[in-house]
C-alpha cells in the first residue's frame, strides 16, 4: 500500500493540470468566449469550437480533444444566421502543422454553425452549432 500516496499525488495533479488547461482556453485573454455544441458528423465527431475576440480580431479555436479527420482537404467552414457559408481556411497546412485556430475574416457577420467541410470530396465531415449566433 505504499505505492498508492505517489500515485493519489500523481492523479492529483493531473486533474489539477487539466484544470488549468480547460481553464485558460476557455478564459483566453480574458475575453468572453462563446462555445459551440459537440461536433458531429461522419468524420468530424469529437471536441467542439470556440469563439473570442483578440482585440479586433474574431477567433475560432478548436478543442485540444477535436481530432483533425483523415481526409485530404478538411477545412473550416461557418455558416451565418442568414444561411450564409463560408469555406475559410485548411485545417491541414502540412504535416505537423495545422490552423486549429483561425482568425474570422471581417465580412463574415456572425457566425451560427461551425462546420468541418471536406473540399475535394465536397462532402460535410461535421458540424457544431452556437446556442446563439455570435458575432
Amino acid at each position: 500500500m505504499q505505492h498508492s500516496q505517489p500515485i493519489k499525488k500523481y492523479f492529483a495533479l493531473a486533474a489539477v493540470a487539466a484544470l488549468m488547461l480547460t481553464a485558460s482556453f476557455a478564459f483566453a485573454n480574458g475575453h468572453e468566449q462563446h462555445k459551440t455544441s459537440a461536433f458531429m458528423g461522419p468524420k468530424a465527431n469529437t471536441g467542439f469550437a470556440m469563439h473570442y475576440r483578440e482585440g479586433n480580431k474574431s477567433i475560432l479555436e478548436v478543442s485540444p480533444d477535436f481530432v483533425i479527420p483523415d481526409t485530404p482537404a478538411p477545412h473550416w467552414q461557418v455558416v451565418t444566421s442568414k444561411g450564409d457559408r463560408y469555406l475559410l481556411k485548411n485545417l491541414k497546412v502540412k504535416p505537423g502543422l495545422n490552423n486549429r485556430k483561425i482568425e474570422v475574416p471581417h465580412y463574415v457577420g456572425d457566425i451560427a454553425k461551425v462546420e468541418i467541410w471536406c473540399s475535394f470530396a465536397e462532402a460535410l465531415l461535421g458540424e457544431a452549432s452556437f446556442a446563439k449566433p455570435v458575432k
